[in-house]
């Protein structure tokens, strides 16, 4: 893990060194860590400080070159002599903290901030980088892409898990939830779509700026922009709840039917989960090469190519588990994947398919033979960060809540499990840790010490229940 403050030679005598990373004598601060030391993403997200808005102002021209300034707003959580935000790929132009000029340096993902004065613990303070480039495409560990992803005639981003470190400066962690304006200004006749609400749309000197407004907590890794020529679609639901959606041209037509099913699957999630967490939904549907995989940024996922039901039921599960409901680390990402999974089983059992209990037994049975790597690993502990998106993540997790289920032998009582976990912990992050203790504290006479070591910690087949 990198420090915070620049190597200083080592000539230098070690209480020079002090004085140096602390910016001068006489300071107390420390500076913020240089990540959080997450298990599988060590360097992810920074230490110091806790984001409570970022303001985004972009602009963006044809060749896929960004301009931007982000205005990031935090309270300290300890004295701070200096800070990191994660930035990959772009050249920083300047830094101010609370409008005055501030040392900095950046090296790989780290952007290095030293205040003139150290920032106190418990301070609110504003942050502000400018910096330009063409944002980079992120590789992770599992081969797939993320970060700034370039289409025909403009560019998606997406986050996960720290793809978002490519196209503006933050604490890039699950953990750190914030609100988020984001401003962004494209060549007249494309569209710009993110999370939240619009907010404003002004086109002069054949440049066309977009305002997404996100009141919400959201971990930057569901953040996401798309730049292009765009069918835009806005609406609401029966509720009223509005929803805006934007799909590239050429999947109009086969995305529509499933689309128009997105109140429907809304309303029946909002039965299973409890009331919808966020201000408005949505989709981003785009080319079917765009992206490898469907993503759950929040408010409105995005689909590569149109989506059929059961993957749309899936991402919009995610608006609670893995949204709302956040892991604490990447180590939990079951608690995603696990339920968002399962509540595709719940709408096939509901919807005149295979019952949840039988697609656990096939699974139990047979299960190696659709997902050879079923049995690798246990779903709350990958063997490592190429693997937090691993079969065992998303199917066993969901055979360990149908255990619960199995154990509770009470689908009422399975069904608050499911909405009472989702209110108490909306708009926050919890761990595995959490989840194992409240599901015994709901039904303190079961014993679920066999559903927890051999079904969520345990290695190999679990054998039958």
């Amino acid at each position: 893990m990198s420090r915070c403050a620049p190597a200083v030679p080592a000539a230098v005598s070690a209480s020079l060194a002090l004085a140096l990373t602390a910016c001068g004598g006489g300071v107390e601060g420390m500076p913020g860590g240089s990540g959080v030391r997450d298990p599988y993403f060590p360097k992810a997200g920074n230490g110091g400080y806790d984001v409570t808005h970022y303001a985004l102002t972009l602009g963006y021209t044809p060749d896929s070159r960004l301009t931007g300034r982000a205005v990031v707003t935090a309270r300290a959580t300890q004295d701070l002599s200096a800070f990191n935000l994660d930035l990959d790929g772009l050249d920083v132009r300047s830094v101010t903290v609370d409008g005055t000029t501030a040392r900095w340096n950046h090296t790989g993902q780290e952007l290095t901030v030293r205040p003139v004065d150290d920032v106190e613990k418990g301070t609110v303070f504003r942050v502000a980088v400018r910096y330009s480039g063409t944002p980079v495409t992120v590789t992770d560990p599992d081969g797939s892409e993320e970060g700034w992803l370039r289409t025909p005639g403009g560019a998606l981003a997406l986050g996960q898990p720290v793809g978002s470190m490519a196209w503006f400066p933050g604490n890039h962690h699950p953990s750190d939830k914030a609100s988020y304006d984001l401003t962004v200004t494209v060549p007249k006749g494309l569209a710009a779509v993110s999370n939240g609400e619009p907010a404003g749309e002004r086109t002069e000197g054949g440049r066309t700026t977009y305002t997404w407004r996100t009141a919400e907590p959201m971990s930057s890794h569901v953040a996401t922009l798309v730049i292009g020529r765009y069918e835009i679609r806005h609406g609401r639901t029966p509720d009223g709840m509005p929803v805006h959606s934007a799909v590239d041209p050429a999947q109009a037509e086969p995305s529509r039917p499933v689309l128009a099913r997105l109140p429907e699957v809304l309303a029946w999630a909002e039965d299973a989960f409890g009331p919808y967490p966020f201000s408005s939904a949505g989709a981003i549907v785009v080319a079917p090469d765009a992206a490898g995989y469907a993503l759950e940024t929040q408010n409105r996922p995005v689909f590569p190519g149109a989506p059929d039901v059961p993957l749309l039921v899936h991402e919009l599960a995610h608006q609670w588990y893995g949204n709302s409901v956040t892991p604490e680390s990447w180590r939990d990402m079951w608690l995603n994947e696990g339920f968002a999974t399962y509540a595709e089983w719940l709408w096939e059992e509901e919807h005149g398919g295979n019952s949840a209990e039988r697609t656990f037994d096939a699974l139990l049975d047979h299960g190696e033979d659709l997902y050879p790597d079923l049995w690798a690993f246990p779903p709350a502990r990958p063997d490592d960060a190429a693997h937090v998106s691993g079969s065992p993540v998303y199917q066993r997790g969901a055979m360990v809540l149908h255990r619960i289920r199995q154990l509770l032998g009470d689908d009422d009582a399975f069904r608050r499990l499911l909405r009472d976990w989702a209110a108490e912990h909306r708009h926050g992050n919890a761990s595995t840790e959490d989840f194992t203790a409240y599901v015994e504290q709901r039904a303190p006479r079961k014993d679920f010490t066999g559903v927890w070591e051999d079904w969520l910690y345990g290695d190999g087949h679990p054998g039958r229940p």
